[in-house]
């Protein structure tokens, strides 16, 4: 076997080498692409979004952000794909660390009453995308209702959880209870971001607490722990736009 002379060539990267970079940076980029996205959507909706629009917000040509997705539908798919990966990042997943049962559905609760809190100002796709999207079938619909139902799931799944550990009674019913805690998150976007009446949310908190004094038995039906309050979310889109000019 000969060794390497100082008259070899210097090693160069390989063609599969180089082409995993382009791959790496062309994910980097439609990663920001999608973070800004999902601001702008928050703010005009899913509707709203289009490939020109989303171009002239990242200062990027038509055809760079069209070839990242494809087609509007694909864009604002993977809108809701990236909000519910960052919804189950922010409320589902913290909450596991809390004990099974009624503890951890309280965890859940506090940790959706604490994005709510945020998306008061910043918009939730899942509520503005049901207004737009409820009579349209299609894939985009099917994306947002089948991301709801996955949450709705997690939490019909601990409430059947908490009754079968007896923090819940007996009789209670799943689906009724589910409907009810959900029904609170609803009407506090209503009250809050739409009729702008303060302490919407300390009410929606109450609500919870009395859902639970119906349905929770012994310890377990005492209050849940208030939320604090919560300003507006980091301008992430800005970031994104930044990164994406880098």
């Amino acid at each position: 076997m000969t060794s390497p002379t100082a008259t070899e060539p210097p090693h160069r990267a390989t063609p599969a080498l180089r082409e995993g970079r382009v791959l790496h940076k062309g994910q980097q980029t439609k990663a920001a692409i999608v973070d800004a996205a999902l601001g702008l959507a928050t703010q005009i909706g899913l509707e709203g979004l289009s490939i020109g629009a989303l171009a002239e917000v990242t200062q990027m040509s038509k055809s760079g952000v069209f070839a990242h997705f494809g087609s509007r539908e694909e864009l604002q798919i993977s809108v809701i794909r990236e909000y519910h990966r960052r919804f189950e990042e922010e409320v589902f997943y913290p909450a596991l660390s809390a004990e099974r049962g009624l503890p951890r559905l309280r965890a859940m609760f506090a940790n959706w009453m604490q994005r709510t809190s945020v998306e008061i100002d910043s918009g939730c796709i899942y509520i503005s995308g049901a207004v737009e999207f409820d009579d349209r079938p299609g894939p985009v619909r099917d994306a947002l209702a089948s991301s709801v139902m996955t949450w709705h799931t997690a939490l019909r799944r601990t409430i059947i959880m908490a009754r079968e550990l007896g923090h819940l009674r007996a009789d209670v019913e799943e689906e009724q209870m589910l409907f009810e805690i959900h029904g609170l998150i609803l009407a506090l976007h209503y009250e809050a971001r739409f009729l702008k009446n303060p302490g919407s949310i300390t009410r929606a908190s109450t609500g919870f607490d009395h859902i639970l004094a119906r349905y929770g038995q012994g310890p377990f039906a005492a209050p849940a722990p208030r939320p604090p309050a919560s300003g507006g979310r980091g301008a992430r889109a800005r970031k994104s736009i930044q990164r994406i000019k880098e």
